[in-house]
């Protein structure tokens, strides 16, 4: 499987969401909807969770998808992902790396190739 980075730096293909939506495994989207939702202290159902990748046109997404800042700001300005922004590293993925630091590596490794 070809790796797929999100716009924030996540690896999608390494996404217990996206393992699970591509194997169509319904008890492992339970248990990481429970997980998160207990973990975010957000409702989340299974459905909630499916998920074809950030970068996909067509399918499923996890449903915060509709509300990333990130994301919707990558589309708008056409980037393949945040490394290849103009205006990396903004305000919105400062925050975000706060969080996931994993993805700032990912991004950072995006940008020395450039």
């Amino acid at each position: 499987m070809e790796r797929m980075i999100a716009y924030c730096g996540l690896v999608c293909t390494k996404c217990p969401a996206y393992i699970a939506t591509q194997k169509d495994d319904r008890e492992a989207l339970e248990k990481l909807a429970a997980k998160w939702q207990e973990e975010l202290n957000t409702p989340l159902t299974a459905e909630g969770c499916m998920c074809d990748g950030c970068l996909a046109t067509t399918g499923q997404r996890i449903s915060y998808c509709s509300e990333c800042k990130i994301r919707a700001c990558a589309i708008e300005k056409q980037v393949e992902n945040c490394a290849y922004c103009a205006d990396y590293s903004c305000g919105k993925l400062e925050k975000w790396f706060g969080t996931v630091p994993e993805a700032k590596t990912t991004l950072e490794g995006i940008r020395k190739n450039l």
